[in-house]
C-alpha cells in the first residue's frame, strides 16, 4: 500500500514503531534519520512514582470497558515521556473503542478518572479521551488524530491499531490539519474568559489556552524547523525563533502552560492580543484545517 504525500510524493504505509533501521534519533529532533517522526513514549520511561498508576489503570480499564468494547488504550503526555513531577503531573489517556464512544463510555471514562486522582497523589488529574476506532483511522483524521496517536501516544493494553497509518513528516499539512483550527475556536475562548467567575476556572482556562497556543506557535514554524517537540519551552523558544518580535507572549504562554494562575490581565493579553495575530498568520501561512466531515 502507499499514500501520497503532501509532496506528490508515495509514502510507504507502515509503523512509524522504529526498528533498527529508523530507530535513530536526528539529535534534538524527535525525527528518524530519513526525516518522519519516531514515536516519542515509551512504557520503559514511566518513572517508579507513576508505575503503580500506570497499573491501576490498566486494572480498572479492563474492569469498566473489557475486550469487547476496549479495541486499544494509549498513554500520553509526560508520563510515557518520563518527565512527569510527581504532584503536578497529570495522566493522558486516550481509548480507541470497538465502536463510536456512548453515554455510558463517557460515564465509565469519568469514574476511572474520579478513581485513580482519589487514590493517587502523585497525578494532578486524570484525563481520559474517547473515540471509536474506525474515527480514528478514518481519512479526515489521518493529520490529526490518526497522526496524534501513531506519533504521540504509547500502546498500553490491546491492539495497537495505528500500524497501518502512514509514516509522517513535520509538514505544512500536519502542521494545518493538527492546528489551523485556532481561527475557529478562538471565539469560544473568548467567550469562556469573559464568563469565567473564580480563579479556579480562569486557573484552568489560561491552561488549556496556554497549551494551546504554544502548541499552535510551534507547529506554525514546524516545518521550518523541521523537527518535533512535545516540550513547551522549548516549543516557545523554537517559535521565537522566527516570530523574536512576539516572543515575550509565546515565553509567556509556555510558562502560563506548565504553571497557570487566575490571573486575569494574562488570560486577556494571551486571548486578545497573541491569540488573533497568531491565528490570522496561521491562516496565512498552513490555511485553515478541512472542516469535519457530517457523519
Amino acid at each position: 500500500m502507499s499514500d501520497t504525500g503532501q509532496d506528490g510524493t508515495a509514502e510507504r504505509v507502515h509503523c512509524r514503531v522504529s526498528d533498527g533501521v529508523h530507530g535513530v534519533r536526528d539529535s534534538g529532533t524527535g525525527l528518524d534519520r530519513e526525516g518522519y517522526f519516531l514515536r516519542e513514549g515509551s512504557l520503559d520511561r514511566v518513572s517508579a512514582p507513576f508505575a503503580p498508576v500506570v497499573a491501576a489503570l490498566r486494572d480498572r480499564l479492563a474492569e469498566r470497558f473489557g475486550p469487547s468494547r476496549l479495541t486499544c488504550a494509549y498513554l500520553y503526555g509526560s508520563v510515557p515521556r518520563g518527565t512527569a513531577v510527581p504532584g503536578r503531573s497529570d495522566l493522558d489517556v486516550l481509548l480507541a473503542l470497538s465502536t463510536g464512544p456512548t453515554a455510558a463510555d463517557h460515564a465509565d471514562a469519568r469514574a476511572v478518572e474520579a478513581e485513580l486522582d482519589a487514590a493517587f497523589p502523585q497525578i494532578d488529574g486524570a484525563g481520559i479521551l474517547l473515540c471509536g476506532v474506525e474515527q480514528l483511522l478514518s481519512e479526515p483524521e489521518r493529520y490529526d488524530l490518526g497522526w496524534f496517536a501513531a506519533c504521540l501516544c504509547t500502546p498500553l493494553m490491546g491492539e495497537d491499531v495505528t500500524s497501518g497509518l502512514p509514516r509522517y513528516r513535520p509538514t505544512s499539512l500536519l502542521a494545518r490539519e493538527t492546528n489551523g483550527d485556532l481561527s475557529e475556536r478562538l471565539p469560544g475562548l473568548q467567550e469562556k474568559a469573559a464568563a469565567a467567575r473564580t480563579d479556579a476556572e480562569r486557573t484552568r482556562l489560561t491552561r488549556v489556552v496556554a497549551r494551546k497556543l504554544v502548541r499552535t506557535g510551534f507547529t506554525l514554524v514546524m516545518p521550518r524547523w523541521g523537527g518535533w517537540t512535545s516540550d513547551l519551552t522549548e516549543s516557545a523558544e523554537v517559535f521565537s525563533h522566527y516570530y523574536p518580535a512576539h516572543a515575550a507572549h509565546m515565553r509567556a504562554a509556555a510558562r502560563a502552560a506548565r504553571k497557570p494562575g487566575a490571573d486575569p490581565e494574562l488570560l486577556d493579553d494571551l486571548l486578545n492580543c497573541l491569540a488573533p495575530w497568531l491565528a490570522d498568520e496561521y491562516l496565512a501561512v498552513h490555511g485553515p484545517k478541512a472542516p469535519p466531515q457530517e457523519p
